[in-house]
């Protein structure tokens, strides 16, 4: 009897139905905001802010690469909040002094229209022979 090759009679039922394989949730690596840092150190550093979030963008990078996601998951959300804090205050602070020499300069000009009328009143002689 040749028992070499399994026979019909033993091969296992195949089945349709799909176990159940055990979801793996994989999260992305934390994003380092390395470019943003160096823009913001190299353009408008306002406070040394840009700079501040290099260097936690650095950190973050070498925490990723060594496979420490969680601290690189620390640095990378403290660089991002030093990026967005240098990014507003390099963009609200001009805009709002723009505003502040523009309105500056509406108000003395009005002020500049009303005074002279002031110094370009003329005395009338009576009022020279008065004194």
């Amino acid at each position: 009897m040749d028992t070499s090759y399994p026979r019909e009679d033993y091969l296992p039922a195949p089945s349709h139905k799909r176990e159940a394989s055990p979801a793996v949730l994989i999260s992305p690596p934390p994003r380092d905001h390395l470019i943003w840092s160096i823009f913001n150190t190299i353009y408008m550093n306002f406070c040394c802010l840009g700079f501040v979030a290099l260097a936690f963008s650095v950190k973050a990078r070498d925490r990723k690469v060594a496979g420490d996601v969680e601290a690189a998951r620390r640095f990378s959300s403290k660089a991002r909040c030093y990026n967005v804090l240098a990014t507003a205050g390099s963009v609200v602070l001009p805009l709002l002094l723009a505003a502040l020499v523009i309105t500056g300069v509406i108000h003395l000009s009005k002020l500049a229209q009303e005074s002279v009328g002031f110094f370009t009143y003329q005395f009338s002689p009576s009022d020279e022979a008065d004194k």
